[in-house]
């Protein structure tokens, strides 16, 4: 599920030459920025955003998340040469607009962002096995984990292709 999520922040075909805007990223084709594009709405409150330990958690969670996904053979060919800085920038800004901590989503939407990537359910589902572990070992409690995961499994329609 967060596989599609990770993949949707990176993957959109970019080009070779720099971002302006985000110096350390390959530039991408110009799109439509929106926070529709993050594939969830947004928690009413801020008790998930405290929950996952603010800005400080949340980059724990998707680093530890893009890592783990990096070095699962399972997965890790659909991460090769894509842009992993934009890509954990575009995740940390969709984990935190989702969690309701005052982010904006810049990344492309989830269908867009995943076409041609072949991505199949079992790719999906060792992507959110990594959520999990990144989660556990940022003890977010159970529950709150399960709500998070409920708002992002939706997403598993748009990204998965076959």
């Amino acid at each position: 599920m967060l596989k599609a999520l990770i993949i949707a922040a990176a993957f959109a075909g970019a080009p070779e030459n720099p971002s302006p805007t985000y110096p350390n990223e390959e530039a991408v084709e110009p799109y439509v920025q929106s926070n529709a594009n993050a594939g969830a709405s947004p928690f009413a409150d801020k008790a998930m955003w405290a929950a996952f330990g603010g800005r400080a958690g949340v980059d724990r969670i998707v680093d530890d998340l893009v890592d783990r996904s990096i070095a699962d053979p399972r997965i890790s060919e659909i991460f090769r040469a894509h842009d992993l800085v934009r890509l954990r920038r575009t995740l940390k800004e969709q984990f935190c607009y989702i969690l309701n901590g005052g982010c904006e989503y810049t990344g492309r939407d989830m269908k867009t962002t995943h076409r041609d990537l072949g991505v199949q359910n079992a790719d999906f589902n060792a992507l959110v096995e990594h959520l999990q572990a990144a989660m556990d070992r940022e003890k977010i409690p159970f529950r709150v984990q399960n709500r998070f995961l409920a708002k992002l499994a939706p997403m598993q329609r748009t990204t998965v292709e076959r």
